[in-house]
């Protein structure tokens, strides 16, 4: 029996796009950033970015020595922000529903700009802290120094979280992550890009 779900937050609970930021940093000059940064794959520097072990300023001089095209810290990390979208409204009442029926939790693969930019812009939507509010523990990978899909990554969260992944339902859109996830015992859901996962597909589980 399902008591707890373990929500992904970009590509499920948050819209992003992954294309905008290769397109972004085109703009400026570096016209093959996607060689280095996509949903399947990305480069060993971004992987210690998002689990926290470089700085914001070592990760923008990193994006420097892989292009000539010159490139302010604020235009660096505008192209790497544009990622985000928006967490829609009716996500939003989807997790208020849950709530009554669930303990709700979150992990993230994110990194300190990403989550800068959109704690503030969900703050300005929402009028107050939607990770406070609805999860009962939320896990960023730059904060906890791990990220999906690695094993321990996983089970640091179940144990931080309390939780028994025979009882726990972990939801993401990326296949390797539902990989890492199930070699912890946790049942899975990859959510399809055409789905959106207010549909509650997943309850099938």
């Amino acid at each position: 029996m399902i008591k707890n779900i373990l929500f992904d937050l970009g590509g499920v609970l948050y819209d992003i796009r992954y294309q905008n930021v290769p397109e972004a940093f085109a703009r400026l000059g570096f016209t093959d950033f996607d060689t280095h940064f996509t949903q399947a794959a990305q480069s060993g520097p971004i992987d210690l970015f998002e689990e926290g072990k470089i700085s914001v300023p070592e990760f923008r001089d990193y994006i420097r020595t892989l292009t000539d095209a010159p490139m302010t810290d604020q235009q660096i990390e505008d192209a790497w922000n544009a990622i985000i979208i928006d967490v829609p409204e009716h996500r939003i009442k989807m997790l208020e529903e849950l709530k009554n029926q669930y303990n709700l939790y979150l992990f993230s693969n994110t990194n300190q700009l990403n989550c800068d930019k959109f704690s503030v812009l969900l703050q300005e939507k929402y009028g107050y802290n939607i990770f406070e509010c609805y999860f009962k523990k939320y896990f960023f990978s730059h904060e906890i120094h791990l990220r999906k899909p690695k094993v321990e990554a996983f089970q640091f969260v179940l144990e931080e979280a309390g939780i028994n992944p025979d009882e726990t339902l972990f939801i993401d859109d990326t296949i390797r992550h539902i990989e890492g996830a199930k070699q912890t015992g946790l049942h899975t859901y990859l959510l399809p890009k055409e789905e959106d996962v207010c549909e509650k597909k997943w309850l099938k589980i």
